[in-house]
């Protein structure tokens, strides 16, 4: 059976002990647990939280790094794929995940959730790959996106918390044998 990778896009601002941290690392090391092999962009924050919890799983980690950053990998990538431009990251990304799960971020999260939403409210990225908005953080801006498009919502779950998002995953990606 081929690998199964989750995309997972999140804040690089995120420190050791925080929340978001946590559940970043709580997420990646579910997925793991679940056979999943996690892809994210490869450097610090939740990307780093996400991938120790999935390498200390026992889980591979995807790190999809850019060469214009001229920073290396966190050490838990076993993995890594380096790009040229942070056009070409966001699509391998995308292109590498049978789904997707959005943690709580930034302007660049938002660009990660924008661009994969839309690929998918557009019919461009398979309707078979799941995206798991993680917690609350993103209810106001469905709400915002429900008043003037409510179609869009089918493309999208909201997961309580890592198990609820592992157990959408799953249930999407049972039957997913490519």
């Amino acid at each position: 059976m081929a690998e199964k990778v989750i995309t997972i896009f999140g804040t690089a601002r995120a420190k050791p002990g925080e929340r978001i941290y946590k559940l970043a690392e709580q997420t990646g090391k579910l997925l793991a647990q679940a056979g999943f092999t996690i892809a994210n962009g490869g450097y610090g924050g939740t990307m780093l939280a996400a991938a120790k919890g999935a390498a200390e799983a026992g889980g591979g980690v995807i790190g999809v790094t850019c060469s214009a950053f001229e920073r290396e990998a966190n050490k838990y990538v076993s993995r890594e794929i380096v790009t040229g431009s942070l056009d070409e990251r966001l699509d391998t990304l995308i292109k590498s995940g049978r789904g997707y799960v959005v943690l709580p971020g930034g302007t660049g999260t938002l660009l990660e959730l924008a661009m994969v939403w839309e690929l998918k409210n557009k019919g461009f990225l398979e309707t078979g790959k799941p995206v798991i908005l993680l917690g609350e953080f993103w209810k106001p801006l469905v709400n915002l996106i429900e008043s003037d498009d409510p179609e869009s919502l089918r493309h999208i779950r909201i997961a309580a918390g890592p198990e609820q998002a592992r157990g959408f995953l799953v249930d999407s990606l049972k039957n997913d044998d490519d």
